[in-house]
C-alpha cells in the first residue's frame, strides 16, 4: 500500500466540509452564507476539495424501515485461505450484492470479512445467506448478529483531528 499524501486543510475548508457532512443538498449559495464565503470563492474550494480526492461523492441518504428494509445484519466471515486471489474474489463477488452496505478486511476476529447487510425481514436474509453468501468460494465459517437499534448512525468523518 503506498502512503497517500495528506492534504492540508484550512478552517475554512473544515467548515465547508462540516456542513456537506451534515447537509449535503445545499446550494452553493447556501453553503457560502454558511461558512462566511462568497459564492465563486465557496465554489472553488469545494471543486478543489473534489479535485484533491477529499470529497469522494456526495450520496442521498434513505430511510430503510420506510422502504421496508427493516432487518439489518453484521456478519463476520471466515475464509479458508489467505491468499490474495481469494480475497479479491470475495471481495469482487460481495461487490455485486446490493444488499451489502458495507464490508471490511478485518483483524483481531475469528474471521476475516465483517459485512453490514441491509433487507426487508429474515426469511430474505435467510435467502442472502444460503443463496449468495455461503457459495462463495472459499468462504469457510459465518457468523451472523442482527442490529436491534441505531444508536449512532452517521456518515460524518470526526473533522476536530485535522
Amino acid at each position: 500500500m503506498k502512503d497517500e499524501k495528506l492534504i492540508k486543510l484550512d478552517r475554512t475548508d473544515r467548515k465547508i466540509l462540516e456542513e456537506l457532512q451534515r447537509h449535503g443538498e445545499l446550494s452553493n449559495q447556501e453553503l457560502s452564507e454558511r461558512v462566511g464565503l462568497s459564492p465563486s470563492p465557496c465554489s472553488r474550494r469545494v471543486k478543489a476539495l473534489e479535485d484533491a480526492g477529499i470529497i469522494v461523492r456526495r450520496v442521498t441518504i434513505l430511510d430503510h424501515k420506510k422502504l421496508g428494509l427493516s432487518l439489518t445484519a453484521i456478519i463476520l466471515i471466515g475464509m479458508d485461505r489467505h491468499t490474495p486471489e481469494r480475497f479479491e474474489a470475495f471481495e469482487r463477488q460481495v461487490n455485486e450484492y446490493p444488499e451489502v452496505q458495507e464490508c471490511y478486511l478485518i483483524t483481531g476476529q475469528d474471521a476475516d470479512y465483517m459485512l453490514k447487510v441491509v433487507v426487508p425481514g429474515m426469511d430474505d436474509y435467510h435467502e442472502f445467506l444460503l443463496n449468495k453468501i455461503t457459495r462463495i468460494q472459499g468462504v469457510s465459517g459465518v457468523h451472523s448478529s442482527f442490529v436491534l437499534r441505531r444508536v449512532i448512525d452517521s456518515t460524518a468523518l470526526p473533522l476536530g483531528y485535522l
